[in-house]
C-alpha cells in the first residue's frame, strides 16, 4: 500500500541468504528490499527475523541432498538391476493376488475384478515413470519424501513423509496379518490346530495374533544384518513365488468356467472404480524400490530398469490371475475366506495345489514384509537425517552399516499394529497415503521441470505436463472413490503430523549440511556471517 504523502519505496531484489537452499536460486520483490531472513537495510542495524528453518516452504538443493548422503553414516552401494527388479516383484507381488483379490471381486468389482487391476495398474504407470525421473536425479534413501523437499519445500516434504510413514506401517501390518492367516490354513491342513486367541487381534476375536510378530521379528533382524543378505533372501523367496503363480496359472486354467464371469458388472461401474481404489493396495511396492536409491550401483541406469520393470511385470500377472480366479469360483463365494487363491484350488478339488499354493503364499508375502520393512526404515532414516525426527533414528551402525535403531523402532512399531488391528482396518488407509504420495511425486516433476529445467535428467518422465497432470489426476480421482471413514482418518493423521512437524520438526529441521552435519546436535545459525 502506498500512502497519498510519500512516493513509492523502491523495489529491489534480493536473494535469500540461505542460498539455493532456500527458494531454488530466486529472488524476492520487497519493497524495502529486505525479506524473511535477515539484511541490512540502509541506515538501519541488521534486522534478524527468524531462522531459515522456519521457512516452512524452503527447499533443499539437489547437490545438497547428495553430499549429506555422504560421510560416516552413509548406506553401502550393494543393489543392482536384478536385485531390484526382484525388489519391486517381491513387494507387489503378494497380498494383491494372494489376500486382496478375493475381498475386491465380492465386494466391490465382480468379475470385472480385471478391469480395476488396468485401471489401478494405469495410475501406477504414470506414477511409475515421474518416481523414474525423481529416483535418477535424487538417489539417494527417501523417496517420495525427499523428492518433495527438493522440488516443493520442507512443509510438502513433512506431509508426504508422515503419509509415507502411514503407509508403509500399516502396509506390513496388514501384509504380516495376510501372513498369518495363510500359516494357520497350513497348518490347519497338516494336523495342526493354532489357538485362533493367539492368531488374531481383539477386533478379530481373538486376543493377540502372535504369528504376526513373529514374522516382524525375523524380518527386523534380517535387515539389521544387511542389505545384501536382505537381498539375497529376497530373491530365492520371489523365486518361490514366481513359481506358485505359474503353478496356479496352469492348474486353474483349465477348470475357468465363463459363466462365472456373468454378470461381468454385478456393481457396476461405480464398484468397479472402487474396486480399483481398493486393489491399488495390491500395486503398493514399486515406489519401494526408489528408497533404496542410495544403496544401487549406477542408480542412474538401474532405478529406472527396476522401478518400471517390476510394475510391468506384476500388472500382467494381476491381470492374468484375477481372470482365472473369477472364472474358476463364482465370486461372491469369495467373501468368507482371507485366502482366495487357496480357496479357488481346493474349491474344484485340488487339495494338493491347495496346499502348495499356501506355501508360496508365505513365502511371497514374506517378501513383501522384507522390501515394504526395508523402505519404511530408509524413509525414517531420510527424515531423521534432516533433523525432521530426531537424529539418533539417521545414524548407522559402524559395522553392519544399517540404520539399526530406526529399523528396531519400526519393526516394534508395526508389530505391535499387527498384532492388535483386524485386516479391514488398515487396507484403506494404505491406499489413501500411496495416492497422496503419487501426487506429490507428479506435481514435483511439473514444478521442477518449470523452476530448474537445466539440472540433468538421466530419465526423463516423457509428455510432460501430460503424464505428470494424469498421474494426478487418476490418483485423485481413486481418493475420491475411497469410503468416507477413511477420508476422515486420513485427516485426523496428517493433523498429528503437522502438530508435531511444528512443535519439533520446525526447531530441528536443517537447511543444509552433511548426513553427520544433520545428527550432530548442533543448529545452523540464524543468519549468515556478515
Amino acid at each position: 500500500m502506498v500512502f497519498p504523502e510519500q512516493a513509492p519505496l523502491p523495489r529491489t531484489r534480493i536473494p535469500r541468504p540461505w542460498g539455493e537452499g532456500g527458494t531454488a536460486g530466486r529472488s524476492i520483490t520487497s519493497p524495502t528490499g529486505f525479506i524473511a531472513g535477515c539484511a541490512k537495510l540502509p541506515g538501519m542495524g541488521r534486522l534478524k527475523f527468524p531462522s531459515p528453518g522456519h521457512d516452512i516452504f524452503r527447499t533443499r538443493s539437489i547437490a545438497d541432498l547428495i553430499e549429506r548422503s555422504k560421510g560416516e553414516h552413509a548406506l553401502k552401494k550393494v543393489l543392482g538391476p536384478f536385485e531390484l527388479v526382484m525388489l519391486g516383484v517381491g513387494a507387489i507381488v503378494g497380498t494383491g493376488i494372494f489376500v486382496v483379490t478375493g475381498v475386491a471381486a465380492a465386494n466391490y468389482s465382480g468379475p470385472a475384478l480385471v478391469v480395476s487391476f488396468a485401471i489401478a495398474g494405469s495410475a501406477c504407470v504414470f506414477a511409475a515413470l515421474c518416481y523414474a525421473e525423481f529416483a535418477t536425479m535424487v538417489p539417494i534413501a527417501g523417496s517420495a519424501y525427499t523428492y518433495g523437499y527438493a522440488s516443493l519445500g520442507e512443509i510438502w516434504a513433512w506431509i508426504i513423509g508422515w503419509d509415507l510413514i502411514l503407509e508403509y506401517s500399516v502396509s506390513i501390518a496388514a501384509v504380516a496379518i495376510g501372513w498369518s492367516g495363510y500359516l494357520v490354513n497350513l497348518l490347519a491342513g497338516a494336523g495342526i490346530t493354532f489357538p485362533a486367541a493367539f492368531a488374531n487381534a481383539p477386533g478379530a476375536g481373538g486376543v493377540v495374533n502372535l504369528p504376526a510378530i513373529l514374522i516382524i521379528g525375523i524380518i527386523t533382524g534380517l535387515l539389521i544384518l544387511g542389505v545384501r543378505e536382505s537381498a539375497r533372501v529376497n530373491n530365492a523367496i520371489v523365486l518361490v513365488k514366481l513359481s506358485v503363480i505359474a503353478l496356479f496359472i496352469w492348474l486353474g486354467v483349465s477348470h475357468v468356467s465363463p459363466a462365472n464371469w456373468s454378470p461381468f458388472l454385478p456393481y457396476g461401474w461405480g464398484g468397479v472404480i472402487t474396486g480399483a481404489a481398493i486393489v491399488f493396495f495390491a500395486y503398493i511396492g514399486f515406489d519401494a524400490v526408489s528408497t533404496a536409491a542410495e544403496e544401487v550401483r549406477d542408480p542412474q541406469k538401474n532405478l529406472p530398469i527396476g522401478i518400471i520393470g517390476s510394475l510391468i511385470i506384476c500388472t500382467a500377472l494381476y491381470i492374468i490371475v484375477s481372470a482365472i480366479l473369477t472364472g474358476m469360483v463364482p465370486y461372491l463365494e469369495f467373501r468368507d475366506t482371507s485366502a482366495p487363491v487357496a480357496y479357488a484350488l481346493s474349491r474344484i478339488g485340488i487339495t494338493w495345489g491347495s496346499a502348495l499354493v499356501s506355501v508360496g503364499a508365505i513365502c511371497g508375502i514374506t517378501s513383501v514384509i522384507l522390501v515394504l520393512l526395508y523402505g519404511q526404515t530408509r524413509i525414517f532414516f531420510a527424515m531423521a537425517r534432516d533433523g525432521l525426527l530426531p537424529c539418533t533414528f539417521g545414524t548407522v551402525h559402524p559395522v553392519l552399516r544399517t540404520p539399526v535403531k530406526v529399523t528396531l523402532l519400526v519393526g516394534a512399531a508395526t508389530a505391535t499394529i499387527a498384532a492388535l488391528l483386524p485386516l479391514t482396518s488398515v487396507a484403506e488407509l494404505v491406499n489413501i497415503g500411496t495416492l497422496a504420495a503419487f501426487i506429490i511425486v507428479a506435481a514435483g516433476v511439473l514444478v521442477l521441470r518449470r523452476t530448474k529445467p537445466q539440472l540433468e535428467r538421466p530419465f526423463r518422465t516423457p509428455l510432460v505436463p501430460l503424464v505428470p497432470v494424469l498421474c494426478i489426476v487418476a490418483c485423485f480421482g481413486l481418493i475420491l472413490a475411497l469410503p468416507t471413514i477413511t477420508h476422515l482418518r486420513f485427516v485426523v493423521w496428517l493433523a498429528i503430523g503437522l502438530v508435531i512437524y511444528f512443535f519439533y520438526g520446525v526447531k530441528n529441521a536443517r537447511a543444509t549440511g552433511s548426513a553427520l552435519d544433520a545428527c550432530d546436535g548442533n543448529r545452523l545459525p540464524d543468519t549468515e556471517k556478515s
